[in-house]
């Protein structure tokens, strides 16, 4: 029979090759045992949000794993570390909750002093939760990047994207990943700097409101649009970014649109702002939406049939938000009413989500392809092969499999009698170029307003 020690190091083996090397680094390779007496483990973890996110997602496995180690019932305890001073490192640790207040508290480790600020990271928007699509997967890839080395990649990093599309996601995600590291950062949104910056104008507090945004290791501003036409402020925010470059610290920046299109923004931090890498967030494909409301379906322990997730996921087109917003509520009426979750109770429970429904025709997607590419529909379904045809014709294709029932020998038919295999070609064609290609993107998602726009103008 293992002894507790012995069984708490083969479970880390086991966890280490499930979770994989990324998510084991970031919440379990700290964890050790700190008690075990009568069945019961006391795992000493570095912080607050691993101690949350193990409690959440692992506890019940890891008591699985401990006691079929043991050959006996276990209960599992995950506790804080405090840190404490060389001395104090070879006795028993003391257990401590992590501070929330904004008092500045000495890390022993170091003996310097930090600013700690609120924890206001939402223990839910992590790099693993975030589901990664051709849309994103640049400004998931980047943010990871700034988040594993701070202030040597890209600084600043500049996300900007639409409504709901996971921006403020990735910022809260980074906060995580650079708080488990141990360094000091704070996420806020451009509203609270403004107001902070008011109430410290008003109460002669302009030295603590520095302290306060630029004794830190890592920044993460949300909606910085939000500065543009507020002179003061931008001066002040202008002041913050210099220091903190200065000293080599990372910003990390969000927008719903590029530094050139904040029209009342100084030029100063406009060309600040593209100093570093600016990434885009583009509406997730089809695809990517099924994806997401599968994860959020698991979080909730919910059975959602595949074919619901997909009828969801083809009404709601561009708001991540949304889609999770019309999932939890399909969950609770089926909750509510006893009833199975089906198409049709989505239909009914989410129809004033949807609003009127709209019916896109695969000629329609023909039609709107050509004339944004400047292509006749004779053009686009003749056999030509010259490449101005080519990359239409194959987004066509992808529009049709993604925004239509059409099915491949249907399109294949559309298009000029072409075969099935030719159209899944060009599907997947596109989907390889939308990892890097930002054109192209942007042509899809222009694409997809123009045929529901139209389509509900019709309807």
């Amino acid at each position: 029979m293992l002894r507790p020690q012995e069984a708490w190091q083969a479970v880390l083996g086991e966890l280490e090759i499930s979770l994989g090397r990324s998510s084991y680094t970031t919440w379990l390779k700290s964890a050790k045992l700190l008690t075990y007496e009568d069945g019961q483990f006391v795992i000493e973890v570095p912080n607050g949000y691993a101690k949350e996110w193990l409690e959440k997602r692992k506890q019940a496995e890891v008591q699985r794993l401990l006691a079929e180690r043991l050959g006996r019932n276990v209960s599992v305890s995950f506790v804080v570390l405090q840190h404490r001073t060389s001395a104090e490192a070879e006795t028993k640790p003391l257990l401590r909750e992590e501070r929330e207040d904004n008092m500045a508290c000495p890390m022993a480790s170091t003996g310097r002093e930090i600013y700690l600020g609120t924890s206001n990271l939402l223990s839910e928007y992590t790099f693993e939760t975030f589901v990664v699509g051709a849309g994103n997967r640049f400004a998931y890839a980047a943010s990871m990047a700034v988040a594993e080395q701070p202030a040597i990649k890209y600084n600043p990093l500049f996300i900007y994207g639409g409504t709901g599309l996971g921006k403020t996601h990735l910022l809260h995600a980074v906060g995580h990943l650079v708080r488990q590291r141990g360094l000091i950062c704070r996420y806020i949104t451009t509203e609270t700097f403004v107001n902070d910056f008011i109430e410290a104008l008003r109460n002669h507090s302009q030295s603590d409101f520095r302290d306060k945004y630029r004794r830190v290791d890592v920044l993460l501003v949300d909606d910085v649009q939000f500065l543009s036409g507020m002179e003061r402020a931008q001066e002040e925010f202008f002041y913050t970014f210099n220091t903190l470059q200065e000293a080599h610290k990372q910003i990390v920046l969000t927008s719903d649109r590029t530094p050139k299109r904040m029209v009342k923004l100084e030029e100063r931090l406009r060309t600040r702002f593209e100093w570093g890498l600016m990434v885009e967030v583009s509406p997730p494909d089809l695809e990517t939406r099924i994806a997401i409301l599968q994860q959020k379906a698991e979080q909730r322990a919910a059975n959602v049939p595949s074919e619901v997730l997909e009828f969801v996921a083809r009404q709601i087109q561009s708001n991540v938000r949304e889609l999770e917003g019309a999932l939890n509520r399909l969950i609770a009426t089926s909750e509510l009413l006893g009833r199975p979750i089906t198409v049709q109770l989505a239909r009914d429970t989410l129809s004033d989500l949807f609003g009127r429904q709209v019916n896109i025709s695969p000629m329609q997607v023909v039609e709107t392809v050509a004339a944004y590419y400047g292509i006749t529909v004779k053009e686009m379904i003749s056999a030509a092969r010259n490449k101005e045809l080519v990359v239409p014709r194959q987004v066509a294709m992808y529009l049709l499999r993604q925004e239509t029932d059409a099915s491949l020998p249907e399109i294949g038919s559309l298009l000029g009698g072409r075969d099935h295999t030719t159209v899944l070609h060009g599907v997947e064609r596109v989907k390889e170029r939308l990892d890097t290609d930002d054109q192209l993107r942007r042509d899809l998602m222009h694409l997809r307003e123009r045929l529901y726009v139209n389509a509900s103008s019709e309807g």
